[in-house]
């Protein structure tokens, strides 16, 4: 099929004259021609009318095409054709055995490949190549009829993008369908080879790829063959016909992007063709020759080389170039057109067009053998190359001066005669250059120039060796000698390819000497070496030459003496080698020329690859010239060029002609007699005579090329002993500076060392160190140091920096140097100022770090492993006593890790007595057990073992290493228990008085109890929060083998740190030390590791149990929290005690194992053990003639007893009853136990626990069995209950005991489970008490229990130790005590002078005293308060004052101020609040620390305005509003709004929540209630703000409203904002919701409530009049404001319903009250109206609306009435004092 083109339809369109509307289709979708050119248009949706008609108008015409010719027409332009070749797509209706062979999915994707749209083309492309991928093949192969013409098209598209999926989606269908391929193979090969060559890259390469994937490697000729003709037929259109607007549509397609895709379709032709060339084989070329000639036959075809756009130009050369190589007769004739295009372009210098255009000229030069017949070469050839090699090659020298020897070697002889000047012109040219600018700039540039003229040079001597040597020698002369003076000057060059090039020359010389034309190289070589010497003497002969220069002349000599000195710069390869030439005459092997490794064997020999002397002898010519400029003129440039030559030609004849310069023999004095016959040596003379000196010189500063002098000495001597002699000799007293050069020097090259290594061995060497470093230690403890000498002995202790493995110096003198440095840092560590000693300890550091690291065995040495161990102590200890800065410790960190390292990995160290392991482990242990640590010195000290334990486990060869190492620092069983018994004993008080532990310890002291300030942590902390830290990085215990015995300590180990969690976990109000270490020990998950390390679970199970069971007390503790976290089976818990008869006799600590086990026990077993203790108990007489044991043996078997009684164990009414006789048998034969009237100043912990098992016995028989209990048995309850409440109040000056703590603790405890059960009995129970029993404790037990129990709660101000579980516990028991008994209390009376109140005396006294203690610093005590003050009937003692000054108020409105106890606390927490949270914006949350100070004052604020609220409420609405005046005034609302917003959470969210229950379903602290225990304190402060914020909003809504509306826009904000997300819905649902629950009726109005809408609807109806209201609460209620809105109404005047709606609109918003008080109010004044109550001709209202007082001060001239407060607001605002209505003057 015929390609298509819109060019032809347009022309087609012209000539029938068709409109283009009726012609043309849309862009994209592709159009053809049927047989009567009518086109059929795809109908889409069409905006445009006209548009629209034309597709319609295209529809009729489809339709009767299909009338007519029977056949529907096909899609897209290609319908139904006579071609066997079908259209893009078949067509969406009709020709169905075409149509079932697409799938539809495929024909939408077909479809949207003809778009425009660059988008929809390449996500159609990526969706082809992904269904090709995924359908199966059948489905796929109904593609490939129409999939040629779509590739065609897109595979050329614009967008490269699409050009590559193409290439991409194609290979999928290459793998899908295979060989069905084949049949469509012609249609696609041409586009296919042009896409392999495309401009993008990797459009190139997928295409690449899908030709790999459809024929392999070997098959790629034989397809190319087989479609060759249809390729070439592409590629002749593209080449001869296309043009940029046949290509694409010019109406459609931008000039610029037709421009492009027409030179990208040349530049991927041109290259195709090479393509196609090269695959094809030879027979094939030949077949397809005709048709090639007829293409390069087109003048066409050669004007690409004159095209505009390099791409095509370079394109078009490499398909010459392959047209060259492959059809050399199409060339040949094309001769005439071929050169003339590829010779005179020889000055293109573009970057893409040279390399191809150079391998053009090269073969046309190669293959046409005349075709210099057709150019003249001078006129036109070779004046553009002179211009191109005078710039340089225009920056393109690396391409294209490797050509130019293959160039001028193929030139005949009519081109260059005359040689000399074609010669002279190419050379001079081309040196020329290297002055170019690029040239100069790049380094690569400038070498490919030089190898290029020398290569030529070179081609050229040989070419013309048989001419006159006249000749050579002017060619010779004219351009390498400039050129090597030019390059002596030049650093650049002098450091490329040129000297290299010179030597190699040379050597080819020497070489040809013997060959066919000896005499012309021997005399190129006699000349070359004579203009050589007469240049570098002109350099060296003259006192002010450069550096550079003489510099030049060294690195000419010394390469040619050693040409590997460049040996590390890499060179380009040649493409001809001219040095095989010279040997061989041919160049036919390139590769077996000399081998690689012949420059490293001569650098190792340092022998000069010229065999003739020409080099040494002018060698030694400079020397003896240079040396009359040194010794005459003391030229330093001359001195450093001595120096270079020295290096470079180490050699005794050197040194010979330096030493004859001198006059005479030098008198060398006793070196002689030290030296003997090596003082003849001429180089060890030139050292003596001249080195040495200058080295002296003080006024010298750069000495380095002086010790390079040295080392071209030591070269001389014939033996090591005689380099060590002479080194001896001279360093004895050189300066360190020099010696520390010639250390560097020696470590940083091999060669140097083996020159230098008997001296840097010796004693004379080690014994002056070991003297400077005694100087230089001793100066550094003084606080001074030098820089060079420390840097020298660092030199001197690690190995040179070509890894050699050992010490430079010997390792006596090393160990000597080494237990120097140690001394000094040991005494450096002691010294107080350590901050002078910081350059010497980071000295030390630097030379341990690196002497530990890089020398093997260094720790063999003694001194070695002691100053390991000093540095290691360095970074154990705490910064405040070394001093040491944050950067200097992480250096001796390295340092000791760095020996660690090795002493484990290279010595295979063990943790023997004397070994740093040992010593190390034992100074750890002696820190832990004998120094006191901070928690920062405990840290640091944690930070060094830890790394060093991490050092050990990833260093060991063996398992037991780290673990030798732990058991060596773990203390023994005796030190352990010393470290127990030193913890503080106020851990025993939080357990005690919870009844976690039963503990009779005697602590008689006041003063132990005192929670000191502790500074210093306890020894066995710090034990244990080491081994925490480290015994996890070891192996489990159970796989160490070990001799000693060790096994039990990993148990005693895990044991002792689960001790000390547990001390920490009961310390009550821990001093700060102990709560920041024990947050440390949360953070390193050291409970939970102990918990979780499954191999010593059962180990420390069983170690805890026999603590526990020996000692008891804390032990018992830690096995609870054992158990609790790692919950063992019952089996292994059973294990440990057999059977609970094991626990009998029981004691103390029998009771605490039993308490701990008792939840985990069998029912049985809680059985046996009450049967056991009942019947202990019952005999107790049996022991009663040892009355301790006997004592002893009650108090645990009750013990025991309500263990198991608390887990609910079963036990029957006789066993209780049996209990209860024998506490009444105590009461009459023991009463002296109970302790009844008995002073416990005296009595021990355990008289006073016995009577607390009673009292928690009879307890769980109140709760549990009081039915059982008879009168005789209720009576001794209360009785002994009431008694042992006299002993307590008698001993409140014992309170600071614990036991006394807990005894009190128990009676309260009692006496609330007494008073609950009294309250509200259990059902049926009460029927089955004493009949009397329930009055007696009302009239007789209630009173004695609060009269006794309200002065406890009062505690001195001052104590010492304040008993705060007393007050907890009294407080609970205070809730319940009656108000009658709060309000006649017998307290001492308390007044406060000038306090106004109307409170009786007895409840104000109650107040005085309770009020202050709301901020008492003691939570308890501050709620306890807060729970006994809340009274509702406080306002009704004001009520009758209030009426009675109201009475004749003609002034301002009258305010009255809460109680003055509460309103004083308010006033005295304000400004401290405010000094708390003054920094604190409004909105912001300010975390509050719990129990702290600031703690106590916020608390005890918020409780006060709780009391306050509470208060307020309470009171009748006239109260309230006085009350409002007067916290109006103060501004005390307006404070308290300010600071909740700063103590208020922005998400008030109760934590612990789900996060993904729906935000309507959150509980938050406005949702619930604060219960405000005495016990729990999580998120107090914050849920109580919130609560008292929500108490405000709900009693005193018009005031928050006021002030809310009073803030600034921010605040203002904020505020409202909170309010409506969290308050406002729960504060309106509890308000509607009072509304529809209120029990409150109104004579002739109902009230009903919508929950739903937020709506009240009040309905007022009275004889004919109705009155319907609805009010609305705002979303932000009760900020915003309500409205009221207009129901039905019957009979009333517009006016008056307008003041009636205005009247409850004004009620709701300034009355601080509920809805319900608001229409309440309203109702009564519509009601005083009705009863003829005239309005107030102020306000217009009969009640007012904010003291709901009636108008009562009449007019006497009107007679008018009206409101006192609106009269005073009257008269203040007018400033007059006339009556508003008639403005008389009003009396």
């Amino acid at each position: 099929m015929e390609s298509f083109s819109y060019s032809a339809l347009l022309a087609d369109n012209v000539t029938h004259k068709m409109p283009l509307s009726q012609s043309h289709c849309r862009v994209g979708t592709g159009c053809g021609i049927m047989k009567n050119k009518l086109p059929v248009l795809l109908i889409s949706s069409c905006p445009n009318s006209r548009l629209f008609n034309n597709l319609l108008n295209s529809g009729r015409a489809a339709e009767l095409l299909a009338r007519e010719s029977g056949v529907v027409p096909g899609f897209v332009g290609f319908g139904i054709s006579t071609s066997n070749e079908p259209g893009y797509v078949p067509a969406i209706h009709g020709a169905e055995e075409i149509d079932n062979m697409v799938d539809a999915d495929f024909r939408l994707v077909l479809r949207k490949l003809s778009k425009r749209d660059a988008v929809t083309k390449l996500k159609a492309v990526q969706e082809f190549g992904a269904m090709c991928q995924e359908r199966e093949s059948d489905v796929v192969k109904g593609v490939l009829p129409y999939w040629p013409r779509i590739y065609c098209k897109i595979s050329v598209d614009h967008d490269r993008r699409v050009r590559e999926a193409t290439q991409q989606a194609f290979e999928q269908l290459i793998l899908k369908v295979k060989r069905n391929l084949a049949p469509y193979l012609k249609g696609i090969m041409g586009h296919w080879l042009i896409a392999q060559c495309d401009t993008y890259s990797p459009a190139a390469s997928a295409a690449s790829v899908a030709f790999q994937a459809a024929f392999p490697l070997n098959k790629q000729p034989e397809a190319l063959s087989f479609c060759r003709d249809e390729v070439l037929t592409v590629l002749q259109d593209n080449l001869l016909k296309e043009t940029a607007d046949t290509l694409s549509d010019p109406q459609s397609v931008t000039e610029e992007e037709r421009e492009a895709k027409y030179v990208r379709l040349l530049t991927s032709s041109l290259l195709a063709l090479k393509r196609l060339l090269t695959a094809l084989p030879q027979t094939d070329r030949e077949a397809v020759g005709e048709r090639l000639a007829n293409v390069i036959s087109q003048k066409k075809f050669w004007k690409y080389s004159k095209h505009k756009t390099p791409q095509v130009r370079g394109a078009f050369f490499e398909a010459v170039a392959a047209l060259c190589e492959l059809t050399p007769h199409l060339i040949q004739a094309e001769a005439a057109q071929a050169c003339t295009t590829v010779l005179l372009s020889i000055d293109d210098s573009d970057p893409v067009v040279l390399p191809p255009l150079w391998e053009a000229v090269l073969h046309i030069l190669s293959s046409v053998e005349d075709c210099w017949k057709h150019v003249n070469a001078k006129k036109g050839v070779l004046p553009k190359l002179w211009v191109l090699l005078k710039e340089g090659g225009r920056g393109l020298a690396t391409s294209l001066h490797p050509n130019l020897l293959p160039f001028i070697s193929q030139l005949p002889g009519e081109v260059t005669d005359p040689k000399l000047d074609f010669c002279r012109t190419f050379f001079s040219s081309t040196i020329q250059g290297l002055s170019s600018e690029r040239a100069v700039a790049s380094p690569s540039e400038c070498a490919a120039i030089v190898f290029a003229i020398m290569e030529c040079l070179r081609f050229l001597l040989i070419q013309n060796a048989g001419e006159e040597l006249e000749h050579l020698n002017c060619q010779f002369y004219s351009k390498l000698l400039p050129l090597i003076d030019t390059a002596l000057a030049s650093p650049a060059l002098q450091s490329g390819p040129l000297f290299p090039q010179i030597t190699e020359m040379l050597v080819s010389w020497e070489k040809r000497t013997t060959g066919s034309e000896p005499n012309t190289f021997q005399r190129l070589l006699v000349d070359f070496w004579d203009g050589l010497g007469r240049l570098c003497v002109r350099y060296v002969d003259h006192e002010e030459t450069e550096q550079v220069g003489l510099e030049g002349v060294a690195s000419l000599l010394q390469i040619m003496q050693n040409p590997s000195v460049q040996g590390k710069r890499k060179k380009k390869a040649l493409k001809i080698c001219i040095a095989e030439q010279e040997s061989k005459g041919q160049g036919e092997d390139p590769s077996s020329g000399t081998p690689e490794t012949e420059p490293s064997e001569r650098q190792g020999k340092q022998d000069s690859p010229l065999r003739s002397s020409h080099l040494l002898e002018l060698v030694c010519q400079l020397a003896e010239l240079n040396m009359v400029y040194v010794c005459e003129r003391d030229s330093e440039r001359h001195l450093r060029f001595l120096a270079l030559l020295l290096h470079a030609f180490p050699k005794p004849q050197v040194f010979q002609v330096l030493v004859k310069s001198e006059d005479g023999k030098p008198e060398l004095g006793l070196a002689e007699a030290e030296l003997g016959t090596l003082s003849e040596n001429p180089a060890v003379c030139f050292l003596l005579q001249r080195v040495v000196v200058w080295l002296r010189q003080d006024d010298r500063k750069d000495t380095d090329f002086l010790v390079n002098m040295v080392f071209s000495v030591l070269q001389c001597c014939s033996s090591k002993a005689e380099q060590t002699l002479v080194l001896n000799h001279i360093t004895s007293d050189l300066k360190w500076g020099v010696i520390l050069q010639i250390i560097q020097k020696a470590g940083a090259d091999a060669a140097c060392f083996e020159l230098c290594e008997g001296w840097l061995r010796g004693s004379v060497l080690g014994e002056r160190l070991v003297c400077l470093a005694g100087e230089l230690c001793a100066v550094g403890l003084k606080g001074s140091s030098s820089r060079m000498p420390l840097q020298l002995l660092s030199l001197f202790v690690h190995p040179p920096l070509f890894s050699f493995p050992e010490p430079l110096i010997g390792k006596v003198y090393v160990e000597q140097i080494i237990e120097r440095l140690h001394a000094t840092l040991s005494e450096a560590k002691d010294i107080s100022d350590a901050g002078n000693m910081e350059p010497l300890v980071s000295f030390i550091s630097d030379v341990a770090s690196n002497f530990f690291s890089s020398v093997r065995g260094c720790l063999l040495l003694a001194a070695t492993e002691d100053l390991l161990l000093t540095i290691f102590q360095l970074c154990a200890q705490d910064q405040t006593l070394t001093r040491l800065s944050d950067a200097l410790l992480q250096k001796l960190k390295l340092a000791y890790t760095a020996g660690v390292h090795s002493l484990v990995t290279q010595l295979g160290a063990g943790v023997t007595k004397g070994t740093f392991l040992h010593s190390a482990a034992i100074w750890i242990k002696n820190q832990l057990l004998t120094s006191p640590l901070n928690l920062k010195s405990l840290q640091v000290l944690v930070q060094a073992v830890t790394s060093l334990a991490e050092t050990l486990a990833s260093s060991q060869r063996n398992e037991c290493l780290l673990s030798q190492f732990i058991n060596c620092l773990t203390p023994t069983h005796k030190e352990w228990d010393s470290l127990r018994k030193a913890l503080p004993p106020q851990w025993v008080k939080q357990p005690l008085l919870c009844g976690r532990l039963q503990a009779n310890g005697e602590y008689p002291s006041m003063d132990v109890w005192k929670m000191k300030g502790l500074n210093r942590l306890p020894a066995h902390l710090c034990a244990s929060a080491v081994l925490g830290k480290i015994i996890f990085i070891a192996i489990p215990a159970e796989n160490q083998q070990e001799e000693t015995d060790t096994s039990e300590l990993p148990d005693l180990r895990h044991t002792e740190i689960l001790y000390a969690l547990q001390w920490c976990e009961e310390m009550e109000h821990c001093p700060a030390v102990v709560s920041e270490y024990r947050k440390m020990l949360q953070d390193w998950n050291i409970a939970e590791k102990t918990h979780g390390n499954s191999s010593a679970k059962a180990g420390v199970l069983e170690t805890l149990f026999t603590r526990s069971r020996e000692e008891g007390a804390l032990w018992s503790l830690t096995l609870a929290s054992f158990l609790q976290n790692s919950k063992p089976v019952a089996s292994v818990v059973k294990s440990l005690y057999g059977n609970v008869e094991s626990f009998y006799p029981l004691t103390e600590q029998s009771v605490n194992t039993v308490q701990v086990l008792c939840p985990s026990l069998a029912t049985e077993e809680r059985e046996a053990l009450i049967a056991l203790s009942i019947a202990e108990l019952l005999n107790w007489q049996e022991k009663e003639q040892d009355d301790v044991l006997c004592f002893a043996g009650v108090w645990a078997c009750l013990a025991v007893l309500h263990c198991c009684l608390q887990a609910e164990t079963p036990v029957e009414e006789e066993i209780l009853l049996a209990v209860i006789a024998t506490l009444l048998e105590w009461r009459n034969s023991k009463e002296e136990w109970f302790l009844f009237s008995r002073c416990v100043f005296v009595s021990s912990a355990a008289e006073l626990a016995l009577p607390v098992e009673m009292m928690r016995f009879l307890c769980w028989m109140v709760d549990h069995s009081p039915t059982v209990l008879g009168s005789t048995n209720w009576d001794f309850l209360l009785c002994s209950m009431l008694a042992w409440l006299e002993t307590a109040s008698e001993c409140s000056g014992a309170f600071w005991n614990p036991w006394v703590q807990q005894f009190v603790c128990a009676n309260c405890e009692l006496i609330v489970r007494l008073t609950e059960f009294f309250t509200a009995p259990p059902a049926g129970v009460a029927e089955q008490l004493p009949p009397e029993l329930s009055t007696e404790w009302q009239e007789f037990f209630v009173e004695g229990i609060h009269s006794l129990l309200l002065p406890l709660l009062f505690p001195e101000p001052d104590e010492p130790v304040f008993p705060l579980a007393v007050v907890v516990a009294v407080g609970e028991a205070l809730v319940y005590i009656p108000v009658q008994l709060l309000t006649n209390n017998k307290l001492p009376a308390r007044f406060v002078a000038d306090q106004k109140s109307s409170l009786p005396d007895a409840l104000q006294t109650l107040l005085n005293t309770l009020a202050p203690l709301l901020l008492f610093k003691a939570r308890p005590l501050q709620l306890a308060v807060y729970h006994l003050l809340v009274m509702p009937l406080l306002p009704e003692s004001d009520r009758e004052s209030a009426t009675a000054k109201s009475e004749d108020e003609d002034e301002e409105e009258p305010c009255l101020s809460p109680p003055a106890a509460i309103m004083s606390i308010l006033t005295a927490t304000e400004e401290l609040l405010e000094n708390i949270l003054g920094g604190v914006q409004v909105g912001e949350f300010a975390v509050v620390q719990p129990l702290s100070m600031e703690h106590c004052c916020i608390l005890g604020y918020l409780l006060a305005w709780k009391l306050l609220l509470t208060f307020f409420k309470a009171a009748p609405s006239q109260l309230r509003v006085q009350y409002s005046l007067y916290l109006k005034k103060t501004r005390a609302l307006h404070k308290l709004l300010l600071h909740l917003f700063r103590l208020m959470p922005e998400n008030p969210i109760l934590p612990g929540q789900s996060t993904d229950t729906a935000s309507k379903d959150h509980k938050s602290y406005f949702t619930e209630s604060l219960p405000l225990s005495l016990h729990h304190l999580q998120c107090e402060v914050p849920h109580l703000a919130c609560s008292v914020y929500y108490g405000a909003l709900k009693d005193l809504p018009a005031m928050v409203r006021l002030w809310w509306n009073s803030q600034e826009k921010r605040v203002f904000s904020a505020v409202d904002k909170f309010t409506s997300k969290f308050v406002s819905s729960v504060l309106s649902l509890q308000e509607i919701s009072s509304v529809q629950s209120s029990t409150q009726t109104f004579e002739s109005m109902t009230v009903k409530a919508r929950s739903t809408t937020r709506e009240v609807i009040a309905t007022y109806s009275v004889d004919d009049i109705f009155i319907e209201l609805v009010i609305q609460l705002p979303q932000n209620y009760p900020l915003g404001s309500i409205t009221v809105e207009s129901g039905r109404r019957v009979g009333v005047a517009v006016q008056q319903w307008r003041n009636w709606m205005l009247q409850l609109s004004t009620y709701l918003t300034h009355q601080n009250g509920s809805i319900m008080e608001g229409l309440s109010l309203w109702k009564n004044n519509v009601d005083k109206r009705f009863e003829g109550v005239e309005d107030c001709m102020i306000c217009f209202s009969v009640i007012h609306g904010s003291n709901y007082s009636l108008p009562k001060k009449a007019c006497r001239t009107c007679k008018k009435k009206f409101h006192s407060a609106c009269l005073y607001k009257w008269f203040t605002s007018s400033n007059k004092s006339t009556c508003p209505l008639c403005r008389e003057t009003f009396f």
